[in-house]
């Protein structure tokens, strides 16, 4: 997508003409115009000649946005320039705009006292009130030069109400004052002083000062929407310090180039994404994760630009650089989805399109009728001109984007980033998540979760001979026992003539002591293991762990069983997700005793096992007949799946491809930020809809009270320059509500609109509950079962049998069987469901 600054603009009747101009030109597939950031995106083959020429021939102007990977640079084209220039002129303008207000309100309607050349003179007074409003409209000169210029394209806007409102004004107030020269040439007193109620001169300026209010304090608020980009922008470090022929050199980050070796000392900023080759360092992650905890880094870690090294010293090589940074991709994201529309948008656009045509004809609708019932020209001209400065087409332009520029900064500062305007859109109307289970539900690697001697074993002697044997293998399940040795301060024995036995496990000699483990066929294969081990590691394998056997000379040591575990807050993040009445369901290549352990659990309300990639993709196609559907992942293997969803969400410690494929990134790698991006979503797209509610029913409401439509029925009637007060007010409100975002809790589920809890999630009954529960086999694994389920605090006693492979539950209130669910899996047990 190319990007084109737009100048001339002033509301969506101007970004709605530029858009159908740029969309007219050949070549041109897709074109969206940001009236908040003038900015403009087009996707298509057309020349930037062609694009320019386009807007300029629609009446405005247009230039390409250079290709500057300078942060700073890119800082300056979001600086409010705007908000100075209206300040200068509204202060100017209010000089003498309470000068007017002195002679014309002032002394006639309160008897204030004026100079003795004017003092009884009315046409002296009119000629002064003349001169002033003349003089404000020359400082708001800018007001008629886009409004006519808007008429002479054929494509009116804002300015032109508010130009041909004020214009109006002061050109029947200069007729009255030729009148009234005329009656006091005459010596008619009578008919000069009944002239002086015709004087519009005081409303002609004082429109123009409100609006110019209005513009000020949109053009204030419509700064803050930009300030998490900024915020982003102002992070990324203007230095660097590379080494260069062994010395070091402090260049400008624009000048690093991939491969260069930098240094980064405790305090310094990560000049540039680049992988640590010496030195190690705990690294402050927060400005681009949101995470306050630091993140030890070491050799082969990697590190992004913006971050911050909290001690150490580091030297690490360049791998992104430029635009390609963390940063410039998250700062790119940002500007992106600003730049794109919302589908919602549409509606306002249709209108905006025919806006001010309609309200021209209104106003001399208006005019014509008042003259038609029998009401004086100024009476009719002042409700006509009303009309003109009430009506608001800037409220119904911004209200979309002001929203999503805000939602999408709030999002960036909590490490979700949306790619489109669309997608911070569409990810609340999400009604099934669709997620990967390993990297996204688990943590992605093994780790030991049960040591269970032989007799006449030790757990230290089974780990010791464990760790002995795995050092030396790479297998991800090795890792797993030698991460566990190691943090638990095992020492290996020196294992030689080492083999591996692909597939099934590995072998050693410890002095004259064979070594071997693996899985239960190769360790049969050379030792007697008892049906009790045996059935130990079926249950092991029914919770979806790997059962390993050790063994040493041909005697069984024992069982260590890893497994993929759950992350942390994955099971809260489907509660969430659930809670908002959402369906989750679990994706996985696993089998189906892994993938349902995992998804029991995680708590989701759907497995689907034994997946390919493109099974995934087949899956995610079957789901969305079923409603909008969501896939989250991590892998190369989800990008299928990611782009086949009607929205993809990406873990953002994941595979660049899957980050490519997603509509939404997940900067810190946390399930739970699924729910807050479907929460986020939700409050985005309501505060849209206020915004729009507010933009239509104002301009409803008011147009005909402007107009003298509830005159008959109430009596009411506004002079024009309470017109022009409302109009300069209502954009502001659009853009302060929608500032209110800010102030939105990403991760804070109490308002969450709940979903009616089911049998699944919270039974009703009370009294005795007998539950089916899978894997007991002794007196040992009642007492397990028992001990956990009494801790629940609804739970009296507990009566486990595993002959009946049941537990029969006194219970003390309602029955969470959720928690029961969770107190059994955690014992080591599976949870079936109540015993009907």
């Amino acid at each position: 997508m190319k990007q084109y600054n737009v100048t001339g603009m002033s509301c969506a009747a101007c970004s709605a003409r530029v858009e159908k101009a740029v969309s007219s030109v050949d070549g041109v597939t897709s074109c969206s115009v940001s009236l908040l950031t003038n900015s403009m995106g087009v996707e298509g083959t057309a020349s930037a000649e062609a694009i320019i020429a386009a807007v300029r021939n629609a009446g405005y102007g247009a230039s390409e946005k250079g290709g500057s990977t300078s942060e700073a640079s890119k800082f300056d084209e979001l600086r409010d320039t705007e908000t100075p220039k209206m300040k200068r002129r509204l202060t100017a303008s209010l000089v003498f705009l309470l000068v007017l207000m002195y002679i014309s309100m002032g002394h006639n309607m309160f008897g204030a006292p004026l100079p003795s050349a004017m003092a009884g003179n009315h046409v002296m007074t009119a000629l002064a009130e003349l001169l002033l409003a003349a003089i404000v409209m020359v400082i708001n000169h800018k007001f008629f030069i886009n409004g006519f210029k808007g008429i002479i394209n054929r494509s009116p806007n804002m300015d032109t109400l508010v130009a041909l409102g004020s214009g109006a004004s002061f050109i029947y107030s200069t007729a009255v004052l030729f009148m009234m020269t005329a009656a006091q040439q005459r010596g008619d007193a009578a008919a000069v002083h009944s002239y002086m109620h015709d004087l519009y001169f005081e409303s002609a300026a004082m429109i123009l000062t409100l609006i110019t209010v209005g513009k000020m304090l949109e053009a204030r608020s419509k700064g803050k929407t930009t300030d998490a980009l900024k915020s982003l922008m102002k992070l990324a470090p203007e230095t660097a310090v590379v080494i260069r022929d062994g010395s070091e050199v402090k260049i400008s980050v624009e000048q690093v180039k991939k491969g260069d070796i930098f240094v980064v000392r405790a305090g310094e900023s990560i000049p540039v994404d680049g992988i640590v080759i010496d030195g190690e360092s705990a690294v402050n992650e927060s400005a681009l994760t949101g995470e306050s905890i630091p993140v030890d880094k070491t050799v082969g870690d990697s590190v992004s630009a913006a971050t911050i090294n909290s001690s150490g010293y580091m030297r690490c090589e360049a791998t992104r650089v430029g635009e390609d940074t963390t940063l410039s991709q998250i700062i790119k994201m940002v500007s992106d989805a600003a730049a794109t529309k919302a589908p919602i948008a549409k509606i306002a656009d249709k209108v905006s399109g025919v806006f001010v045509p309609v309200v021209i004809g209104i106003a001399l609708l208006t005019f014509i009728i008042w003259l038609i019932i029998g009401k004086n020209v100024g009476f009719s001209l002042a409700r006509a001109i009303s009309v003109l400065v009430i009506s608001c087409p800037c409220a119904l332009g911004i209200a979309t984007p002001v929203a999503i520029m805000v939602g999408s900064g709030v999002g960036a500062r909590n490490g979700l980033l949306f790619k489109t305007a669309a997608s911070l859109e569409e990810a609340g109307k999400a009604q099934i998540i669709a997620l990967d289970k390993t990297g996204t539900i688990t943590k992605g690697e093994p780790i030991v979760t049960d040591i269970i001697p032989a007799a006449y074993f030790s757990e230290q002697e089974l780990l010791t001979i464990a760790y002995s044997l795995e050092i030396k293998s790479e297998h991800p399940l090795a890792r797993a026992i030698v991460q566990y040795g190691s943090d638990n301060g095992i020492k290996a024995d020196d294992v030689t003539e080492f083999k591996v036995m692909a597939g099934n496990g590995v072998s050693g000699k410890c002095g004259e002591s064979s070594y071997i483990g693996g899985n239960h066929s190769l360790v049969s294969s050379s030792t007697d293991i008892s049906d009790e081990i045996i059935s130990i590691a079926e249950n092991l394998s029914e919770q979806g762990k790997t059962p390993l056997f050790f063994a040493v000379n041909g005697k069984l040591a024992g069982i260590i069983a890893v497994a993929d575990v759950i992350k942390d807050d994955s099971a809260q993040a489907i509660s969430e997700l659930k809670n908002m009445g959402i369906s989750v369901v679990m994706l996985t290549g696993d089998n189906e005793k892994t993938a349902a352990s995992i998804g029991t659990q995680a708590g989701v309300d759907d497995v689907i096992a034994d997946v390919l990639p493109e099974g995934k993709e087949a899956e995610i196609r079957r789901l969305k007949k079923q409603g909008k559907v969501i896939m989250v992942g991590d892998g190369i293997n989800d990008a299928p799946a990611l782009t086949a969803a009607d929205m993809g969400i990406a873990i953002g410690a994941g595979a660049d491809v899957a980050i490519e494929a997603a509509d939404i990134v997940l900067m810190k790698s946390r399930l739970r930020d699924v729910p807050a991006a479907v929460r986020l979503s939700r409050a985005a797209l309501r505060n849209i809809r206020q915004n729009l509610f507010w933009a239509f029913i104002y301009n409803i409401i008011g147009i005909p009270l402007a107009a003298g439509v509830y005159s008959k029925l109430f009596g009411w009637q506004m002079n024009p320059m309470f017109g022009a007060a409302a109009m300069s007010l209502s954009s502001f409100f659009v853009v302060t509500n929608a500032l209110r975002l800010n102030l939105f809790k990403v991760h804070d589920s109490s308002r969450d609109k709940r979903r009616a809890n089911t049998s699944a999630e919270a039974s009703e009954q009370t009294g005795t509950v007998t539950v089916k529960i899978k894997g007991m086999m002794c007196g040992h694994c009642e007492a397990r079962v028992k001990k956990a389920l009494e801790e629940l605090a609804f739970v009296d006693e507990a009566l486990p049998s595993h002959e009946k492979g049941a537990a029969e539950i006194v219970l003390s209130g309602n029955m969470d069987e959720k928690a029961v669910t969770k107190a059994v899996t955690a014992a080591g047990y599976k949870y079936l469901g109540i015993k009907q």
